[in-house]
Order: structure tokens, then C-alpha cells, then sequence
């Protein structure tokens, strides 16, 4: 592989578009990790399954049978019958487990990636810790926005028994 403008083994921004938010915890899948890794996904699940004493629930997590459902369904896919080739739900992995994936794993190209995806990590955090104020100015925005919306809909609502004239009405006062 080569290496970017950043040093890095893999593009940061090919690592950051893998990284999903799920029970509100910024994970990488095993199947994109594998990847990564130039490994098969069973290769990393199966060392990762002979030493599941260095995943704790915070490092890694394997996805419910919904959230599982739920995640392929938000991806558009070529053969729905497929399933993406996947019998089982993935495992998640948050940024300690990637750090540990590494140690298990015990090759010069595992510790590179994971060296960049902590990178990436660390980037995704400090941009987004730069846009909090920003953040907090949309959501009041919205906020605004949705309350015009409201007033708007009420403005638009006729009452029950009125009927509206429609044209213009002449009064003769004569």
C-alpha cells in the first residue's frame, strides 16, 4: 500500500467513512477491519475469539439480531437474497478495541493500520469537539424554524362553522 500525505498506511478518509455510530459509540465492523487488515473476517474474529479476555463490552460488542437488521438495511444492496454474505451479526469495535486488535493480531501491518485508524479517531474527535458551538447554533435554528413551522400551520387552519368569502364584498351604506 502506499502511503498518503499524512504518513498514514491507508487514507484517513477511506478509514472515516467505516467508522459507524451505533449505541451512540463511534465502531468499525469486523468485516471492514479485515479488510483493512488484508485478513479474512473469520481470521480476525477467530483471534479475536481466542482472546476474548482483552475485549471487554467497552472495546468490542457483537450487534443484536436488530441492530444487525436495522444496519443492512441502510445499505443499499446489489442482491438483497445475498444478504451481504453475512450469517451473523458483526462484531463492533470501538477505538480500545482497535488499539487491541494489534496485540492479537501481531503483524507489522496491523499495528500500521491501527495506528491510523486511532489517527482517524482522533481527528473525527477534535473536528467535531471544534463544531460543538456550531452544532448548538443549528439546533437552535431548528428549533426556531420548527416553531414558525407551527404557527404557520395554525395561521393556515380555518375554524369549523366559518365559511370565507371568496371575491370582493360591496357595502352600500346609502
Amino acid at each position: 500500500m502506499n502511503r498518503n500525505k499524512s504518513n498514514s498506511i491507508v487514507p484517513l478518509e477511506r478509514i472515516a467513512e467505516k467508522i459507524y455510530l451505533i449505541r451512540s459509540k463511534k465502531v468499525m465492523l469486523d468485516s471492514d477491519l479485515a479488510a483493512l487488515y488484508e485478513v479474512e473476517t473469520r481470521v480476525l474474529v477467530q483471534a479475536v475469539k481466542r482472546n476474548m479476555d482483552r475485549f471487554p463490552a467497552h472495546f468490542m460488542f457483537q450487534l443484536s439480531d436488530e441492530e444487525f437488521e436495522y444496519w443492512r438495511s441502510q445499505i443499499v444492496m446489489s442482491n438483497p437474497a445475498s444478504k451481504m454474505g453475512l450469517r451473523r451479526p458483526p462484531f463492533a469495535f470501538t477505538e480500545q478495541g482497535v488499539a487491541m486488535l494489534s496485540a492479537v493480531l501481531r503483524s507489522k501491518t496491523a499495528v500500521q493500520i491501527s495506528i491510523a485508524i486511532i489517527d482517524t479517531f482522533v481527528r473525527l474527535r477534535k473536528m467535531l469537539s471544534a463544531h460543538d458551538d456550531i452544532a448548538q447554533k443549528i439546533e437552535e435554528h431548528d428549533q426556531h424554524i420548527a416553531a414558525l413551522y407551527k404557527h404557520v400551520q395554525q395561521l393556515m387552519e380555518v375554524p369549523e362553522g366559518s365559511k370565507r368569502r371568496i371575491g370582493y364584498i360591496w357595502e352600500d351604506n346609502d
